[in-house]
């Protein structure tokens, strides 16, 4: 049955509420339902439990509309799009239109573009697309690059970029084909390099012409600054090791201090290094190792009195320097020299010459301890003259040097006359006051190249090195005029303190052993002895015989 409309609305039986297409419910003037079609059950069951809250607006303006959601008995939501229409005798139509998958679809298109944005926000610093030419055409609008996304829009993004990762075709940015995670530097407003990695697919138009990209930028800089700290920490540990090992490695405490200065010329690319040290008995820089080529290093050694660092050009040179501390005290300098055409210093440069400064620093003190103990070992600890086993280890080597170039020497064998006379009499500090002026008399009377021990006791021995015959007896006749000091520490006039000279001399070439040389003078000291003392006595020729 059709629908009839007649002077005051529409005519509509109960067969033509059943033909509407949607959820239908005829109403009298005061609401109440008189027939409603089978798609208006959910709409009729509301309206009569009074749920329907724009009922009373629908009812005073026929013609209004509204959107309204009703549960279903069978669970879930009917949205329905509400229309009143005024029908004969007072009545209403209460027509809906059943919008609820509409609703869910645009809720769910909205939802998942919301979905999708908050995760491209979130997985990203931020999104963009380029056109046909290649510029901008959208940016996020949080922007990028320290710029608002307007500044972006309309200009090309290589205007910003620095580097590109190496790669064989275009670019994130105008890609013909689906690209992820490719690493982009580019600049930012201020200025500051700012690393990218991007992902981007093209777009294309209906005739699979390329018409653009689009993408997202994840920003990564913070990431590839520690990526790339972590691995110069991770080099310079890696020199530092081998400088360390090498001069572990090293047996001979002297030639640490080379090994350490080759090694760290080669570790930190320099042209040369230099290594000096402050010995315990001095304040002076003094060189003790080098490698390679370097300028004059006076200019660098004096900055030190105020500071513990050089880093600066030197003429044709780029140096970079760093003391030396052991318990906090210097104890020696590291010089590095480079070049000018070469690179200047960097800042893992500076960080390892401290490093390795540190490692010479302790090798340095090292050393110090081995030559103090060399020393003690080799040394009378009253006078500081060569001990007897330091003596004849010494000249022992000299001798076979000698031989082989055929030069002479003298060795004399010095015996103080009385000497026991004086501890008896003035004590023991006075006879170590007379052997200290022995000492000091006999290196008056003899030069560097020569050698002079205390064998023990009141006995003494000088090497005259490369010595003929008359110029050991001249030192002899020197040393005995110079003897005439020690009278003061006599204990007597019977008893006077002086020495005894007995002299050997080798000619050098002669089928002679160190250990003949020696008892030639030692019988030549006693045989003073045994003629009245405070003389000298020379040592008939190796073969020769001693006069009577």
């Amino acid at each position: 049955m059709s629908p009839q409309r007649g002077r005051s609305g529409v005519v509509l039986g109960a067969d033509g509420l059943n033909a509407l297409p949607g959820p239908a419910v005829l109403l009298d003037r005061e609401g109440g339902i008189i027939a409603a079609n089978g798609r208006g059950e959910a709409l009729a069951q509301v309206v009569a439990q009074d749920r329907l809250g724009c009922l009373s607006a629908l009812l005073a303006q026929p013609g209004a509309t509204s959107v309204e959601s009703l549960p279903l008995a069978t669970g879930g939501t009917l949205i329905l799009d509400l229309v009143s229409i005024p029908a004969e005798g007072g009545q209403t139509i209460l027509f809906g239109r059943d919008v609820t998958l509409e609703r869910n679809l645009r809720a769910a298109l909205v939802e998942s573009r919301q979905r999708y944005k908050d995760l491209v926000e979130i997985s990203s610093d931020f999104a963009w697309e380029t056109g046909a030419d290649g510029r901008f055409v959208f940016v996020s609008p949080k922007g990028a690059l320290g710029f608002a996304a307007d500044e972006l829009v309309g200009r090309r993004p290589a205007e910003f970029v620095l580097q590109e990762e190496e790669s064989h075709g275009p670019g994130p940015f105008d890609a013909v084909a689906p690209v992820e995670d490719i690493e982009v530097w580019m600049r930012q407003s201020d200025g500051q390099p700012l690393c990218l990695l991007a992902s981007s697919t093209p777009i294309r138009g209906d005739g699979g012409e390329w018409r653009g990209a689009r993408g997202v930028c994840r920003d990564v800089t913070q990431e590839r600054l520690r990526d790339a700290a972590l691995s110069r920490a991770n080099n310079r540990e890696r020199l530092l090791s081998y400088i360390v090992r090498t001069i572990r490695d090293e047996v001979d405490p002297a030639d640490m201090l080379k090994a350490a200065a080759e090694a760290t010329a080669r570790a930190l690319g320099a042209t040369g290094c230099q290594i000096f040290r402050i010995q315990s008995d001095d304040s002076d820089f003094a060189l003790s190792a080098d490698y390679g080529q370097f300028g004059d290093a006076k200019p660098v050694l004096d900055t030190f009195e105020s500071t513990d660092h050089y880093d600066s050009d030197l003429g044709e040179w780029r140096v970079l320097a760093s003391v030396c501390r052991y318990r906090h005290s210097i104890n020696g300098a590291v010089l590095l020299w480079r070049q000018m055409s070469r690179a200047a210093w960097s800042d893992d440069d500076r960080l390892l010459i401290d490093d390795v400064a540190n490692q010479v620093g302790l090798a340095s003190e090292q050393i110090t301890n081995h030559e103090r103990m060399v020393k003690l070992s080799r040394t009378d600890g009253l006078t500081g003259l060569f001990n007897r086993r330091a003596f004849f280890e010494e000249i022992a080597r000299r001798f076979h040097r000698l031989q082989r170039e055929g030069r002479p020497a003298a060795l004399i064998y010095v015996d103080l006359d009385n000497f026991k006379a004086v501890n008896d009499i003035h004590g023991h500090q006075t006879g170590d006051e007379a052997l200290l002026a022995v000492r000091d008399m006999m290196l008056q009377h003899t030069r560097p190249i020569d050698l002079v021990a205390r064998l023990g006791g009141d006995e003494f021995a000088i090497w005259l090195e490369a010595a003929e015959e008359r110029i050991a007896i001249k030192r002899c006749e020197d040393l005995l005029e110079a003897a005439k000091e020690l009278d003061r520490f006599s204990g007597g006039p019977d008893k006077p303190l002086g020495c005894s000279l007995g002299v050997a001399v080798h000619a050098g070439g002669e089928a002679e052993t160190i250990e003949e040389l020696i008892a030639r003078a030692d019988k030549a000291m006693y045989q003073v002895k045994r003629t009245g003392k405070g003389a000298w006595h020379i040592a008939p020729p190796a073969g020769g015989k001693e006069d009577a």
